[in-house]
């Protein structure tokens, strides 16, 4: 059975709000098209996020990401506009996306965007054994 890309992204609980914990999500198949030529556009996202009231369902987050592929983007602005839509979603401490662009021309580009609630304050890492 096929499943629709969608602009829509689904949550659910976090069930541990009351603790600081990373959520990384790697999306090895991204695509989209250069909004010059309307060649494809291949790159890998990295999602890093620290969760407050909600998580990103994955299933969702899935179809989302298809959405873009018969969209022209460039690399910068999608990047911000991924992670606006997931940061409006869910309402994180703490987002980070990372767009890594395969070469295309010569030329490989990576977009690092970060979201930060103002009220959060990051606890300090401690290294572990």
């Amino acid at each position: 059975m096929p499943t629709d890309a969608t602009k829509t992204l689904e949550i659910f609980p976090n069930p541990n709000p009351d603790r600081d914990y990373s959520i990384e999500i790697t999306i090895p198949e991204f695509t989209c098209l250069c909004p010059k030529t309307g060649q494809p556009d291949f790159a890998t996202l990295y999602l890093y996020y620290i969760p407050e009231q909600s998580c990103i369902e994955l299933k969702s987050l899935k179809l989302y990401i298809w959405s873009y592929r018969q969209q022209g983007a460039f690399h910068e602005a999608v990047t911000n506009q991924i992670l606006n839509d997931l940061v409006t979603a869910c309402q994180p401490r703490f987002m980070r996306l990372k767009s890594e662009f395969y070469v295309r021309g010569g030329i490989a580009t990576n977009v690092i965007a970060d979201y930060r609630h103002p009220q959060w304050q990051a606890q300090p890492v401690l290294q572990l054994p």
